[in-house]
């Protein structure tokens, strides 16, 4: 009875050991994340101590460091989204057919062939990319632009998109195919039983219980997008451009944050302070597109009854 107890006792200490780690590792993620806001929320109330802040989102001329310096960043967020929606248009589609098709159509040896081939494009170090981009297709569309009679800059927010769409693939295939390969085959099997194909059992079954799995690696594909730089600098370009025309030079909002505090201006100067208000908004737009996704992510467990996923 005594050695019963004492290894009950054992197992006790080590279980409230484990629970304070895991307690200690969620309060230092939450603490991170106030430190990140707090590190950008201070400098930006600076900045807006400084220039408006109605002209900054809504101001169309972005030229610091000029006798008459101007904070219009409203197109570098159009930059910003612009070349985000090409790249999440090309990755989302390939992304989440290459996904399906691994989980659902091929066999075990060609998966085990095609993923880490696929895979690889991950560990790429996006300048390589950017040379991709600059060196190889933006010449490439240039000329079949040329071939058609438009006119394209080599430094266009289709370049970049392109390539950076190219750059999140794997991202979202590979946690899309793991969160299909997820769901129970029960499923399917209950789905053919009834007389469904196997296109139909995807489409009505597989996807959508699959679905807040296919959303978050969705939103972490539009995270790395609105987090890039490398490619947009060798391939966009760097000049604010408010302009609905994606064949011509684009910026986006961290491109201008590493301008702005690689300059030789002091750091209380509104052109180094305007990085952080650059920040700030970026976090803001990532924090809501979070939620979102959160709030969609629980209506398909509500419907679908899939919190196991």
């Amino acid at each position: 009875m005594a050695t019963f107890q004492s290894k009950n006792k054992t197992i006790q200490t080590q279980e409230n050991i484990i629970k304070c780690f895991l307690i200690i590792a969620s309060t230092i993620s939450i603490l991170a994340t106030f430190g990140i806001l707090f590190s950008i929320l201070f400098e930006a109330i600076e900045f807006f101590k400084l220039k408006s802040f109605f002209y900054f989102f809504t101001g169309t001329q972005w030229s610091p460091g000029t006798e008459d310096s101007k904070f219009g960043a409203l197109p570098i967020f159009a930059g910003t989204f612009i070349i985000t929606a090409i790249a999440m248009s090309i990755a989302i589609p390939v992304g989440l057919g290459s996904a399906i098709f691994m989980s659902e159509y091929a066999s075990k040896k060609s998966r085990n062939i095609l993923k880490p081939l696929l895979e690889i494009l991950a560990g790429i170090p996006t300048v390589v990319y950017g040379f991709f981009a600059a060196i190889t297709v933006a010449p490439f569309i240039v000329n079949i632009c040329s071939a058609i009679g438009i006119t394209a800059s080599f430094n266009s927010a289709l370049a970049s998109g392109v390539v950076m769409g190219i750059m999140i693939i794997p991202v979202i295939s590979s946690l899309s195919d793991d969160v299909i390969r997820a769901v129970p085959d029960s499923l399917r099997k209950g789905s053919l039983a009834l007389g469904m194909t196997k296109a139909e059992t995807i489409q009505n079954i597989v996807i959508p219980s699959a679905m807040p799995g296919i959303i978050s690696a969705s939103l972490l594909g539009v995270s790395k997008a609105l987090g890039e730089t490398m490619i947009v600098v060798m391939a966009a370009g760097l000049r604010p451009n408010l302009s609905w025309n994606i064949l011509e030079d684009m910026t986006t909002v961290t491109v201008r944050i590493v301008d702005s505090l690689v300059g030789d201006q002091a750091f209380n100067s509104p052109a180094t302070l305007s990085a952080f208000a650059l920040g700030l908004a970026l976090f803001v737009v990532t924090l809501i597109l979070n939620i979102i996704s959160v709030r969609m992510i629980q209506k398909f467990k509500e419907k679908y009854k899939v919190s196991n996923i």
